[in-house]
């Protein structure tokens, strides 16, 4: 419900966040300032910083920026926490009668970021 009569500017609401959705490896991302995302394996160590380039839209208290296809002049920049690994993965085979059964799994390695800012030249 609207409050002040139907001012927009005076309601605290979800989507007036700054966040900003960027592209790794295949995926989009959206992100906000101190948010921990888990991105496809990277080698880079624990501490290190990463900067992604590819962003695709940014929001602030002054509106929304899509890009078409990219913004140029916004920059996220993230530090690297870990490296671990997602969830197992079963994957079965089967011979039908045959008696042949084999059982394998998998773990896909994956990287953990935290956002430390989104910033605007």
């Amino acid at each position: 419900m609207l409050s002040d009569a139907g001012n927009w500017e005076s309601l605290n609401c979800v989507w007036c966040v700054m966040y900003a959705i960027i592209e790794d490896g295949g995926s989009q991302f959206r992100v906000e300032e101190g948010q921990e995302v888990v991105l496809d394996y990277r080698e880079v160590p624990a501490g290190e910083s990463i900067q992604f380039d590819r962003v695709l839209a940014y929001r602030n208290d002054e509106g929304l920026s899509v890009g078409r296809p990219l913004l140029q002049a916004v920059r996220v920049t993230a530090e690297v926490l870990q490296a671990e690994q997602g969830p197992k993965l079963g994957v079965g085979k089967l011979r039908r009668r045959k008696n042949s059964r084999r059982r394998t799994g998998h773990r896909q390695s994956q990287t953990r970021v935290r956002i430390d800012k989104i910033e605007v030249e």
